[in-house]
């Protein structure tokens, strides 16, 4: 599926020089804000778009403003002045901002009773700072996966695809460290067919299977194997995962992104989630175990 995400504010993920009368200055870096920042208010104004930001500067000018911003989950409150840029004549902080992003992802569950759902297994990041981005509303579009850059040693791939713009087919609810979560509309899973969840005790290493769409929109399943399990693990990285199946390492060279949410079956049971590939070998990676999802997700196991 296609996502496209909104964000909680406009997050802060560089810096460059704004050169000025007075000489070049950074007044984003000066006033003390970091990467990873998240702008929420400027004065007593909300800021969602990066549009708001800069019609805000050009409203206060060259005043001193209050920056209302979020820090690792906790409110802060600096100081700055923006400086008129010498070039433009506007006036900037001098700070790159991202307030979006788009891309695609692997639904991993789907419950046609309620509409809901989860993908990915790990949330959206911001390439950037990788943090998460703090997420104001979203979509889910329909996608097809055009092309494929393998896997290699040193070199994660990914799965490259086209969206269907036309219209939504769902609403993007929640961004977590433990997926994404939101709800499908109308018949866009019809042909869905109930799977048992299996309990974390149930979860063994060996043999297992993978759903996982790698061209088109054609779904395939393809053997892997359950290598080790992770009794206390904090991040989504319950499991780790061997793809053992020569069709998939020859299409992808392993796990590639936007393979992340590809359901891991084993013993007829859903079992987890494909989330994470290994940088130095592409045919090996990280799942999350079903049950931390769906506690994620909210949904009644």
């Amino acid at each position: 599926m296609g996502v496209k995400l909104f964000s909680d504010g406009v997050m802060v993920v560089g810096f460059s020089q704004v050169p000025a009368a007075q000489g070049e200055s950074i007044p984003a870096k000066e006033c003390g804000l970091r990467e990873g920042d998240v702008i929420t208010h400027i004065n007593a104004a909300e800021v969602d778009t990066i549009e708001a930001v800069q019609a805000q500067l050009a409203q206060i000018g060259g005043e001193c403003m209050s920056i209302r911003a979020l820090r690792e989950g906790k409110q802060i409150q600096l100081t700055a002045q923006a400086v008129k840029c010498s070039t433009d004549g506007n006036y900037k902080l001098g700070a790159w901002l991202r307030d979006s992003m788009a891309g695609i992802g692997t639904v991993t569950y789907y419950d046609p009773a309620t509409g809901a759902f989860g993908a990915l297994g790990h949330g959206i990041n911001d390439v950037d700072t990788a943090q998460l981005m703090p997420m104001e509303s979203g979509g889910v579009l329909k996608a097809t996966v055009s092309d494929v850059k393998k896997g290699r040693r040193g070199e994660p791939g990914e799965l490259h695809g086209d969206l269907t713009m036309d219209k939504d087919i769902g609403e993007l609810e929640r961004n977590t460290s433990y997926g994404i979560f939101g709800t499908l509309t109308g018949d866009a899973l019809t042909d869905a067919k109930p799977v048992e969840v299996a309990s974390r005790e149930q979860i063994h290493t060996g043999p297992a299977l993978i759903y996982a769409n790698v061209a088109g929109d054609e779904v395939r399943q393809y053997e892997v194997e359950i290598t080790k399990l992770f009794p206390k693990a904090e991040d989504g990285r319950d499991m780790m995962v061997k793809v053992t199946d020569p069709a998939l390492i020859a299409a992808t060279g392993g796990i590639v992104q936007g393979m992340s949410g590809s359901p891991i079956l084993q013993d007829g049971r859903i079992v987890g989630a494909v989330t994470h590939v290994l940088i130095g070998d592409s045919t090996q990676g990280y799942g999350i175990s079903m049950e931390n999802m769906l506690l994620a997700g909210e949904t009644e196991i």
